[in-house]
């Protein structure tokens, strides 16, 4: 049995009331964008997704018909069987954290632990880790050192508790889950309707408390199912003992939750797959990946483009929200070359127009244009593609930003937020700059008029970086 944890001393005591105390970090709000990175044992069969460990076992699906053709029946070669094969012999996290600061990430989250149950860290509550077992190295523990030496905040995810009930089909026919020397592996497996018992709970509370203290990330994300109600006392101790231990490094974290898992003020909100449709007056983050089809490395991934994904980034920047974008290595190490393409695409543009995103804040209206953004989950491949017209607010430095989400076509753009029978923006305007264009400041003047129907701009012909076009405005000093 795990013994108990207790909650370090600090001001925050396990009570959503004391809870609702907790502030999100600066760096978080001024940060907007991270990287998050889908690793693990499931990147060796790279087929379908990071759900191959749990498919594997069901019939009917395509992960249990390819694993019977490709490897033979899960009695004789079950998930256990690719540990050894997940060597991480070409990992190079300082590779990594550099390709994260060029991309113009802020804080980077790789998952310490998926649904399977094989940490990438060094665990005390089990053999089977990426420490004893396949690379035979930290992972986490190395790219945590990696990361801060490029001055980025480092994060880390554990999907634990989906564990309790992640192998559960390898129960039902002649498989190696069966077997009671793979226990500490594949266990529990039991019925994902049957909450977990008291046991199960405290050894996720310790896990999840000794990824705190063993490498201290000020971003903690979980997945969904801590939903579960009989999690609800688990997840006020465990917010109060992070917490405090913030406290005590002088460091501010943040925790990640989806749904109701965490009453509003006491975490930071997350939306898989999926956007707002309008401002959130808390702030929050969607998480999503360069991938459509998976989170982790498979053959034949589809790939999103990096100027959608920067439309997506201004939208959720505009709703005061964060990204946090996937991307999923090989089982050896290496980032694939699409990602690593996305992720400089990126970087590329938020090196020219990074003023707009990063320590901004809302502005009066999140935007205007035609293309209709879902709200909540799994919606971020339904929405239409983003047009000229689609046009997002953020403000910084007395500035308001205003950017065009697609930059096809030139000629007159006309925002209509900023007409003059509106009182949104009742400053006399004094200068319209074009951001990331090839000059000293990186910026140059545009012809622009303002009327009743709104700010008449001019999109440029030429543009040197691709993706959304950014307009700085600056009101006019009044003389004194």
């Amino acid at each position: 049995m795990t013994s108990p944890i207790a909650v370090p001393e600090g001001p925050f005591s396990p009570d959503w009331e004391s809870l609702k105390a907790y502030r999100v970090p600066d760096w978080y709000r001024d940060g907007k964008f991270g990287i998050f990175i889908h690793w693990g044992v499931y990147s060796v069969p790279a087929f379908a997704n990071e759900w191959y460990p749990r498919n594997m076992y069901r019939a009917g699906t395509p992960e249990f018909e390819h694993h019977v053709r490709t490897y033979g029946p899960q009695a004789t070669f079950g998930y256990k069987d690719f540990i050894p094969l997940f060597r991480a012999e070409n990992y190079d996290p300082d590779h990594w954290a550099n390709l994260f600061r060029l991309a113009g990430a802020k804080f980077v989250v790789p998952v310490a632990e998926h649904h399977d149950g094989f940490p990438l860290y060094d665990s005390s509550f089990s053999e089977w880790n990426a420490v004893r077992m396949g690379p035979k190295r930290d992972l986490i523990g190395e790219l945590a050192a990696a990361v801060r030496r490029q001055s980025l905040t480092f994060g880390l995810s554990t999907h634990r508790a989906e564990h309790w009930w992640f192998m559960n089909g390898g129960m039902g026919f002649d498989s190696d889950v069966r077997d009671r020397r793979f226990i500490d592996f594949y266990g529990p497996a039991q019925n994902e309707e049957l909450p977990p018992n008291q046991e199960y709970l405290e050894d996720w509370l310790a896990r999840t408390c000794e990824l705190v203290d063993k490498y201290r990330p000020q971003l903690v994300w979980f997945d969904w199912w801590i939903e579960q109600p009989v999690f609800q006392p688990y997840l006020k101790k465990f917010a109060a003992y992070y917490y405090n231990r913030g406290v005590e490094w002088e460091r501010g974290v943040a925790i990640n939750y989806k749904n109701a898992s965490f009453p509003d003020g006491t975490a930071v909100f997350d939306v898989e797959r999926g956007q707002s449709s309008d401002i959130r007056p808390l702030f929050w983050q969607t998480d999503t990946a360069v991938a459509k089809n998976s989170w982790c490395y498979t053959v034949g991934n589809e790939y999103k483009t990096a100027e959608s994904i920067l439309g997506d980034l201004c939208d959720i920047v505009s709703k005061n929200g964060a990204l946090l974008l996937n991307i999923g290595p090989k089982a050896d190490g290496t980032i694939p070359a699409e990602d690593e393409a996305i992720l400089l695409g990126i970087g590329r543009w938020l090196f020219a127009h990074g003023e707009a995103i990063y320590g901004t804040r809302p502005w009066k209206v999140f935007g205007e244009g035609p293309t209709r953004i879902g709200e909540g989950h799994f919606t971020d491949t339904s929405r239409g593609e983003y047009v000229r017209e689609d046009i997002r607010f953020t403000t910084g430095k007395e500035s308001l930003f205003a950017i065009s989400l697609a930059a096809e076509g030139s000629g007159d753009l006309t925002i209509r937020s900023l007409s003059t029978m509106l009182s949104l923006y009742p400053q006399t305007i004094g200068s319209v700059e074009l951001l990331g264009v090839d000059s000293a400041s990186g910026r140059v003047a545009v012809e622009w008029t303002r009327d009743e129907q709104g700010l008449r701009v001019r999109l440029p012909e030429n543009r040197l970086i691709p993706g959304p076009v950014v307009f700085k405005i600056t009101p006019k000093k009044e003389s004194v």
